[in-house]
């Protein structure tokens, strides 16, 4: 074997697809932020191997997916995929994946189809099931006490299954939703909405935004003079990397995620300070879900023969790998979606800070998978 062809064989070619423009371009630019931090907090390997970026913004356009994805997996033959950020996006990519064996890692998207009844032995997530996050916000909401909430999210994929994965807590522990409102993604003319909020009795709003759109509902929501009366919950991706953009509207919201400021974890402390470091922000979710993606497939990485990418022995080890997350420790479910804690938070300031731990160690109950 020839030195040039060894060397080609010690790398790992990997693919973003990602949205790099659009509503949620920040959210894309942190998970590759998070993703070659790790990478570069070890040398520029994974698992000694020199990583190949290859790159598409996908617009969170599900229209292009596809095309998106095949030019990675065929054109450019990339080891790996990651992404994406749309839940839209990433079942048409995974659908790719499926069809090609192309090993996949999952950033963000919460679909939960992607580890549910789509679920597949090369398809894995480091970030949560849509489930996750909102089946714990249920708990929280009926614990405080609330009984009729009005709901409102975006007329998509993971606004429907933030409304179920809430409304199955919620309505089990006694509580009502009175009313499921939605609008086209991604719009952001809520003044209706807040109008007729406002008038149908309830004790609680449950809203799923994300990115500049929760910015703005958030702004809007105070502005009607709502927040003071009628208390707003939402998933963490409300006020994750949002709360400036609020200036202030945001102040004392409580959301449930798999992440929150003020951990205690020594890994927590060492990500932050390298993330500062080169950023000169301070890390959100999506970044930790990017560096947790690096992390799993070094693990995987580790697990295949010094110089070959046999990528039997990656998913094996990956299924197996406890990761030591920024966000705490976790391990994956056998759909490949991780078993984690899921934080109640409360935002102060700039920071989502942690109040307790809503539920611990929750498994999405991937519901409908078949591994093949």
């Amino acid at each position: 074997m020839s030195l040039s062809s060894a060397n080609a064989e010690d790398k790992v070619k990997v693919g973003l697809m990602l949205p790099y423009t659009g509503t949620y371009a920040a959210l894309g630019t942190a998970i590759t932020n998070g993703f070659r931090q790790y990478v570069n907090e070890h040398g520029g390997k994974l698992a000694g191997r020199e990583v190949t970026y290859f790159v598409v913004d996908d617009e969170s356009d599900p229209a292009k997916a596809t095309e998106n994805a095949n030019r990675l997996v065929k054109r450019d033959e990339v080891d790996v995929l990651v992404g994406t950020v749309h839940s839209g996006v990433a079942l048409a990519m995974a659908k790719v994946a499926r069809d090609n064996k192309t090993l996949t890692i999952i950033p963000n998207a919460g679909a939960d189809e992607l580890t549910g009844q789509l679920c597949a032995p090369n398809v894995f997530r480091t970030s949560f099931s849509n489930w996750q996050p909102a089946f714990a916000m249920g708990k929280v909401m009926a614990a405080r006490g609330h009984k009729k909430v009005v709901t409102l999210t975006w007329k998509y994929a993971a606004g429907e299954q933030y409304v179920r994965g809430f409304k199955e807590a919620f309505e089990k522990e006694g509580g009502q939703v009175i009313s499921e409102l939605y609008l086209p993604f991604p719009g952001v003319e809520f003044q209706p909405f807040l109008t007729q909020i406002s008038s149908l009795g309830a004790d609680a709003v449950y809203v799923f935004f994300a990115g500049s759109g929760a910015a703005k509902f958030v702004k809007d929501y105070e502005a009607a003079g709502l927040k003071a009366n009628l208390p707003l919950y939402g998933t963490g991706f409300l006020t994750d990397g949002t709360l400036e953009a609020m200036g202030g509207a945001g102040e004392g919201l409580l959301t449930t995620l798999h992440y929150a400021d003020g951990l205690e974890n020594p890994v927590d402390k060492a990500f932050r300070a390298g993330y500062v470091s080169a950023h000169k922000v301070q890390p959100d979710v999506y970044a930790v879900q990017g560096y947790d993606a690096a992390q799993l497939l070094a693990a995987g990485l580790a697990g295949s023969p010094s110089g070959k990418f046999d990528k039997e022995a990656v998913m094996k080890a990956m299924s197996a790998a406890k990761i030591e997350s920024p966000r705490g420790s976790f391990n994956l479910s056998a759909a490949n979606n991780p078993v984690q804690d899921i934080y109640l938070r409360r935002a102060e300031g700039k920071q989502n800070t942690i109040v307790e731990i809503a539920v611990p160690k929750l498994a999405d109950p991937a519901r409908g998978c078949r591994m093949n």
